[in-house]
Protein backbone atom coordinates (compact mmCIF):
# COMPACT_ATOMS: atom_id res chain seq x y z
CA UNK A 1 0.00 0.00 0.00
CA UNK A 2 2.54 2.26 1.09
CA UNK A 3 4.65 1.94 -2.08
CA UNK A 4 1.89 1.54 -4.09
CA UNK A 5 0.97 4.96 -2.78
CA UNK A 6 4.03 7.07 -4.12
CA UNK A 7 6.66 6.75 -0.91
CA UNK A 8 10.10 6.20 -2.04
CA UNK A 9 11.33 5.18 1.49
CA UNK A 10 10.00 2.99 4.39
CA UNK A 11 10.80 3.89 8.15
CA UNK A 12 11.05 0.65 10.12
CA UNK A 13 10.85 1.42 14.13
CA UNK A 14 10.42 5.08 14.05
CA UNK A 15 8.61 5.93 17.41
CA UNK A 16 4.96 4.24 15.59
CA UNK A 17 6.86 1.15 14.44
CA UNK A 18 7.38 0.44 18.90
CA UNK A 19 11.19 -0.43 18.34
CA UNK A 20 11.26 0.19 22.18
CA UNK A 21 8.65 -2.70 22.54
CA UNK A 22 10.75 -4.91 20.62
CA UNK A 23 13.94 -7.00 21.60
CA UNK A 24 17.21 -6.21 19.37
CA UNK A 25 16.26 -9.96 17.55
CA UNK A 26 13.00 -8.79 16.83
CA UNK A 27 13.86 -5.50 15.49
CA UNK A 28 17.04 -6.69 13.26
CA UNK A 29 13.89 -9.37 11.77
CA UNK A 30 11.74 -6.75 10.78
CA UNK A 31 14.23 -4.77 8.93
CA UNK A 32 14.99 -8.15 7.17
CA UNK A 33 11.16 -8.79 6.59
CA UNK A 34 10.54 -5.30 5.16
CA UNK A 35 13.94 -5.15 2.67
CA UNK A 36 13.14 -8.65 1.38
CA UNK A 37 9.30 -7.88 0.52
CA UNK A 38 10.39 -5.32 -1.46
CA UNK A 39 12.90 -7.09 -3.40
CA UNK A 40 10.29 -9.48 -3.92
CA UNK A 41 7.39 -7.31 -5.36
CA UNK A 42 10.38 -5.60 -7.58
CA UNK A 43 10.64 -2.13 -5.42
CA UNK A 44 14.55 -2.50 -5.39
CA UNK A 45 15.35 1.41 -5.12
CA UNK A 46 12.70 2.15 -2.29
CA UNK A 47 15.19 3.05 0.73
CA UNK A 48 14.89 1.20 4.40
CA UNK A 49 15.73 3.44 6.71
CA UNK A 50 15.87 1.72 10.54
CA UNK A 51 15.42 3.42 13.59
CA UNK A 52 18.50 2.57 15.79
CA UNK A 53 18.26 4.45 19.28
CA UNK A 54 19.73 3.18 22.23
CA UNK A 55 20.08 4.16 25.79
CA UNK A 56 23.79 4.27 25.44
CA UNK A 57 26.68 4.58 22.76
CA UNK A 58 27.56 0.93 22.37
CA UNK A 59 23.77 -0.18 21.95
CA UNK A 60 23.55 2.45 19.73
CA UNK A 61 26.31 1.13 17.52
CA UNK A 62 25.08 -2.90 17.76
CA UNK A 63 22.13 -1.46 16.45
CA UNK A 64 23.41 0.09 13.14
CA UNK A 65 25.52 -2.87 12.43
CA UNK A 66 22.46 -4.74 12.62
CA UNK A 67 20.42 -2.96 10.91
CA UNK A 68 22.91 -2.81 7.95
CA UNK A 69 22.95 -6.74 7.96
CA UNK A 70 19.32 -6.54 8.04
CA UNK A 71 19.45 -4.79 4.47
CA UNK A 72 18.58 -0.69 5.79
CA UNK A 73 20.70 2.13 3.80
CA UNK A 74 20.18 4.02 6.66
CA UNK A 75 20.06 4.20 10.31
CA UNK A 76 17.92 6.94 12.26
CA UNK A 77 19.56 7.66 16.02
CA UNK A 78 17.62 8.92 18.47
CA UNK A 79 19.82 11.00 21.41
CA UNK A 80 19.30 8.68 24.63
CA UNK A 81 16.97 10.70 27.01
CA UNK A 82 17.15 8.59 30.37
CA UNK A 83 19.78 11.41 31.70
CA UNK A 84 18.66 14.29 29.84
CA UNK A 85 20.39 16.85 32.65
CA UNK A 86 23.56 15.35 31.96
CA UNK A 87 23.08 15.48 28.36
CA UNK A 88 25.03 18.55 27.59
CA UNK A 89 25.27 20.09 24.13
CA UNK A 90 28.94 18.43 24.31
CA UNK A 91 27.82 14.42 25.04
CA UNK A 92 25.15 15.20 22.28
CA UNK A 93 27.99 16.08 19.49
CA UNK A 94 30.06 13.26 21.20
CA UNK A 95 27.46 10.56 21.01
CA UNK A 96 26.24 11.38 17.33
CA UNK A 97 29.92 11.63 15.94
CA UNK A 98 31.09 8.58 17.91
CA UNK A 99 28.10 5.89 16.56
CA UNK A 100 28.66 8.32 13.02
CA UNK A 101 32.19 7.07 12.81
CA UNK A 102 30.87 3.47 13.93
CA UNK A 103 28.14 3.04 11.66
CA UNK A 104 28.62 1.09 8.46
CA UNK A 105 25.87 2.90 6.87
CA UNK A 106 24.87 6.80 6.76
CA UNK A 107 22.92 7.85 10.15
CA UNK A 108 20.58 10.62 10.51
CA UNK A 109 19.22 12.77 13.64
CA UNK A 110 16.15 11.78 14.97
CA UNK A 111 15.23 14.62 17.16
CA UNK A 112 11.60 14.19 19.14
CA UNK A 113 11.95 16.00 22.56
CA UNK A 114 8.51 13.52 23.35
CA UNK A 115 10.60 10.61 23.71
CA UNK A 116 13.54 11.86 24.28
CA UNK A 117 12.58 13.12 27.91
CA UNK A 118 11.93 16.76 26.44
CA UNK A 119 16.04 16.71 25.01
CA UNK A 120 15.55 19.12 21.99
CA UNK A 121 18.45 19.71 19.43
CA UNK A 122 18.58 23.08 18.58
CA UNK A 123 19.95 23.92 14.44
CA UNK A 124 23.32 24.86 15.62
CA UNK A 125 23.52 21.39 17.01
CA UNK A 126 22.12 19.50 14.61
CA UNK A 127 24.11 22.02 12.16
CA UNK A 128 27.61 20.90 13.42
CA UNK A 129 26.60 17.27 13.17
CA UNK A 130 25.86 17.71 9.57
CA UNK A 131 29.88 18.24 9.01
CA UNK A 132 29.93 14.87 9.59
CA UNK A 133 30.51 13.01 6.24
CA UNK A 134 28.72 9.87 7.76
CA UNK A 135 25.53 12.30 9.20
CA UNK A 136 23.58 12.66 5.76
CA UNK A 137 20.05 13.99 7.32
CA UNK A 138 17.27 14.80 10.23
CA UNK A 139 13.72 13.93 11.02
CA UNK A 140 12.36 16.85 13.13
CA UNK A 141 9.49 15.24 14.80
CA UNK A 142 9.84 18.81 17.06
CA UNK A 143 7.26 20.33 14.48
CA UNK A 144 9.77 23.83 14.52
CA UNK A 145 9.61 25.12 10.84
CA UNK A 146 11.92 27.81 11.67
CA UNK A 147 14.48 25.23 12.78
CA UNK A 148 14.48 23.01 9.32
CA UNK A 149 14.56 26.82 7.57
CA UNK A 150 17.69 27.20 9.25
CA UNK A 151 19.17 23.87 8.78
CA UNK A 152 18.14 23.86 4.77
CA UNK A 153 19.66 27.32 3.98
CA UNK A 154 23.14 26.14 6.20
CA UNK A 155 23.69 22.84 4.75
CA UNK A 156 23.30 21.89 1.13
CA UNK A 157 20.52 19.78 -0.05
CA UNK A 158 22.59 17.38 -1.53
CA UNK A 159 24.79 16.70 1.39
CA UNK A 160 22.38 16.81 4.39
CA UNK A 161 18.36 15.99 3.91
CA UNK A 162 15.84 18.15 6.48
CA UNK A 163 12.10 15.91 7.05
CA UNK A 164 9.66 17.53 9.37
CA UNK A 165 8.57 14.48 11.46
CA UNK A 166 4.53 15.91 10.85
CA UNK A 167 1.99 15.96 8.62
CA UNK A 168 0.76 19.08 10.02
CA UNK A 169 3.74 20.92 8.82
CA UNK A 170 4.42 19.21 5.23
CA UNK A 171 3.15 22.04 2.98
CA UNK A 172 5.38 24.35 5.56
CA UNK A 173 8.68 22.33 5.03
CA UNK A 174 8.40 21.94 1.56
CA UNK A 175 8.47 25.75 1.32
CA UNK A 176 10.91 26.13 3.50
CA UNK A 177 13.14 23.62 1.56
CA UNK A 178 12.76 20.16 3.30
CA UNK A 179 13.23 16.82 1.34
CA UNK A 180 9.60 15.49 2.15
CA UNK A 181 8.42 14.12 5.16
CA UNK A 182 8.87 11.10 7.25
CA UNK A 183 5.65 11.20 9.71
CA UNK A 184 3.17 9.13 11.27
CA UNK A 185 0.03 10.02 9.04
CA UNK A 186 1.38 8.49 5.58
CA UNK A 187 0.51 4.89 6.89
CA UNK A 188 -2.76 5.95 6.75
CA UNK A 189 -2.74 8.16 3.37
CA UNK A 190 0.22 8.23 1.41
CA UNK A 191 -1.33 8.77 -1.74
CA UNK A 192 -2.93 12.32 -0.21
CA UNK A 193 0.92 13.30 1.13
CA UNK A 194 2.22 12.52 -2.79
CA UNK A 195 -0.75 14.73 -3.79
CA UNK A 196 0.41 17.74 -2.22
CA UNK A 197 3.84 17.30 -2.95
CA UNK A 198 2.91 17.45 -6.66
CA UNK A 199 0.96 20.72 -6.48
CA UNK A 200 3.90 22.04 -4.49
CA UNK A 201 5.83 20.95 -7.23
CA UNK A 202 3.59 22.33 -10.05
CA UNK A 203 3.24 25.39 -8.25
CA UNK A 204 -0.72 24.80 -6.98
CA UNK A 205 -0.54 26.96 -4.35
CA UNK A 206 -4.12 27.04 -3.23
CA UNK A 207 -4.74 23.37 -3.70
CA UNK A 208 -1.44 22.46 -1.98
CA UNK A 209 -2.86 24.74 1.33
CA UNK A 210 -5.98 23.44 1.45
CA UNK A 211 -5.06 19.56 1.00
CA UNK A 212 -2.66 20.98 3.97
CA UNK A 213 -5.56 22.15 5.72
CA UNK A 214 -7.41 18.95 5.97
CA UNK A 215 -3.82 16.92 6.95
CA UNK A 216 -3.64 18.99 9.77
CA UNK A 217 -6.88 18.31 11.10
CA UNK A 218 -6.06 14.70 10.32
CA UNK A 219 -2.64 14.51 12.11
CA UNK A 220 -4.17 16.10 15.43
CA UNK A 221 -7.33 14.06 15.31
CA UNK A 222 -4.90 10.81 14.98
CA UNK A 223 -2.79 12.02 17.83
CA UNK A 224 -5.89 12.24 20.24
CA UNK A 225 -6.94 8.60 19.25
CA UNK A 226 -3.80 7.61 20.05
CA UNK A 227 -1.04 7.43 17.10
CA UNK A 228 0.95 4.10 17.46
CA UNK A 229 -2.84 2.00 18.05
CA UNK A 230 -5.11 4.47 15.74
CA UNK A 231 -2.79 3.84 12.86
CA UNK A 232 -3.00 -0.27 13.30
CA UNK A 233 -6.73 0.17 13.78
CA UNK A 234 -6.96 2.56 10.92
CA UNK A 235 -5.65 0.83 8.54
CA UNK A 236 -6.79 -3.00 9.63
CA UNK A 237 -10.59 -1.30 9.33
CA UNK A 238 -10.08 0.41 6.15
CA UNK A 239 -7.42 -1.24 4.01
CA UNK A 240 -7.92 -4.27 5.28
CA UNK A 241 -4.30 -5.47 6.40
CA UNK A 242 -2.50 -5.64 9.68
CA UNK A 243 -4.10 -5.97 12.78
CA UNK A 244 -4.73 -4.29 16.04
CA UNK A 245 -2.61 -5.84 18.22
CA UNK A 246 -0.10 -3.64 20.50
CA UNK A 247 2.44 -4.29 23.24
CA UNK A 248 2.15 -3.21 26.55
CA UNK A 249 1.86 -1.07 28.31
CA UNK A 250 0.04 0.36 25.35
CA UNK A 251 -3.40 -1.16 24.69
CA UNK A 252 -5.85 -1.41 21.07
CA UNK A 253 -7.73 1.18 19.89
CA UNK A 254 -11.36 0.51 19.49
CA UNK A 255 -12.45 3.07 16.84
CA UNK A 256 -16.42 1.88 17.26
CA UNK A 257 -16.25 3.40 20.77
CA UNK A 258 -14.23 6.72 19.75
CA UNK A 259 -16.46 9.61 19.63
CA UNK A 260 -17.78 10.00 16.13
CA UNK A 261 -16.37 13.94 16.28
CA UNK A 262 -12.90 12.77 17.05
CA UNK A 263 -12.22 11.25 13.78
CA UNK A 264 -14.24 13.59 10.84
CA UNK A 265 -11.11 14.84 9.01
CA UNK A 266 -10.02 11.43 9.51
CA UNK A 267 -12.85 9.84 7.55
CA UNK A 268 -12.54 12.67 5.05
CA UNK A 269 -9.05 12.00 4.49
CA UNK A 270 -9.59 8.30 4.51
CA UNK A 271 -12.42 8.82 1.97
CA UNK A 272 -9.64 11.00 -0.24
CA UNK A 273 -7.07 8.49 0.10
CA UNK A 274 -9.28 5.70 -1.77
CA UNK A 275 -10.50 7.92 -4.53
CA UNK A 276 -7.04 8.89 -5.91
Amino acid sequence: MLVQGGVTGILVQGSNGEAQHLSHDERKETIRVTRATLDEHGFQDVLVIAGTGGQSTKETKKLCVDAKEAGASHALVLTPGVWPTQMTKERILKFHRDVADASPIPTMIYNFPVVTAGLNLDSDVIAALGEHPNIVGTKLSCADVGKLHRLTSTLPASKFATFPGSSSVFLQGLVSGSAGIIAALPNVAPKVHRQLYRLWNEGNLVEAQNLQALLGHADWELQKLGSIAGIKAIVSKHFDYGNTNVRGPLTPQDLEVAAPSASSKLDELIVLEKFL
